[in-house]
């Protein structure tokens, strides 16, 4: 569970602004896009290996 406790000299703007970074930190909305559907297996290793073609081809790329 995600909170944020509020100082007592501070606005209610800048919590919610706190809140917003740990939120989006934290992965929840990640994690819930993740789990609205169902991906096959055979699916999942595609992307991963897509992934990861695409992460060593940006390291490639910064190394030359």
């Amino acid at each position: 569970m995600i909170g944020v406790t509020i100082q007592t000299s501070e606005s209610i703007d800048k919590a919610l602004r706190r809140f917003k970074k740990k939120y989006e930190r934290s992965g929840v909305l990640k994690e819930f896009k993740k789990r609205a559907f169902f991906t096959k297996p055979s699916i999942q290793r595609r992307m991963a290996r897509m992934k990861a073609a695409r992460r060593q081809m940006r390291l490639t790329m910064e190394q030359e």
